[in-house]
């Protein structure tokens, strides 16, 4: 039998039960409308069709929760951007299609990517911790992506290469939830493509 602590699990799309989905359906809703601080165990509850005492059986303390969530979600998102690495024989449409997916997560859960932006980079931050190790694990995604497009085309060396994770990395959240808010006319196709001009502009001609 298992010793380890809620707070520990990382919880793994493929094997996460139906209701852990309900529950991260319904706090990513409420928490993406209202905050994190603005929601309550008991809502989320209700919201999502189970009892009080199940949110804690499956998350511990609502801090844990938002914490799980958290890595629920970065999860799914990890997932999509790996699945992707090996599918292009040309490191930059494989980069196209990283980013696709990041769009396309973006819009099944826009209520998750406006909590990450929301509490990202609140300071202080009780999840400040969890953010950063999150963080660190897309950014090395990212990194490996930028890393196969360097192999194979000449770059500008002059670009810092942190920087050039990073900026992918933001716009990917910020083009992403702002279709999703503000121009859901706007298509994947076009937001792709904008996020691409970074990588375009980091190859020399």
């Amino acid at each position: 039998m298992s010793t380890q602590e809620p707070g520990e699990k990382k919880l793994r799309p493929a094997r996460t039960n139906a209701t852990k989905q309900k529950l991260f359906d319904a706090s990513m809703e409420l928490i993406g409308e209202r905050g994190a601080a603005g929601v309550t165990v008991d809502e989320i509850a209700a919201a999502a069709g189970v009892s009080k005492g199940t949110v804690y059986y499956n998350f511990g303390s609502k801090s844990d929760l938002i914490a799980q969530l958290l890595r629920y979600g970065v999860d799914i998102l990890h997932a999509r951007l790996v699945s992707v690495q090996d599918s292009s024989a040309d490191p930059l449409a494989a980069m196209d299609e990283m980013i696709g997916q990041a769009m396309d997560f973006m819009a099944e859960y826009p209520s998750f990517a406006r909590l990450w932006v929301s509490e990202n980079w609140r300071i202080p931050s009780e999840w400040q911790d969890t953010f950063a190790e999150l963080r660190g694990r897309l950014i090395e995604v990212i990194g490996a992506a930028i890393e196969g497009v360097a192999a194979r085309y000449p770059v500008d060396e002059s670009v810092s290469r942190g920087s050039l994770e990073t900026a992918i990395f933001g716009a990917c959240f910020v083009v992403g939830l702002d279709r999703q808010t503000y121009n859901p006319e706007r298509t994947r196709e076009q937001s792709v493509a904008a996020i691409m001009t970074i990588m375009r502009g980091y190859v020399r001609k």
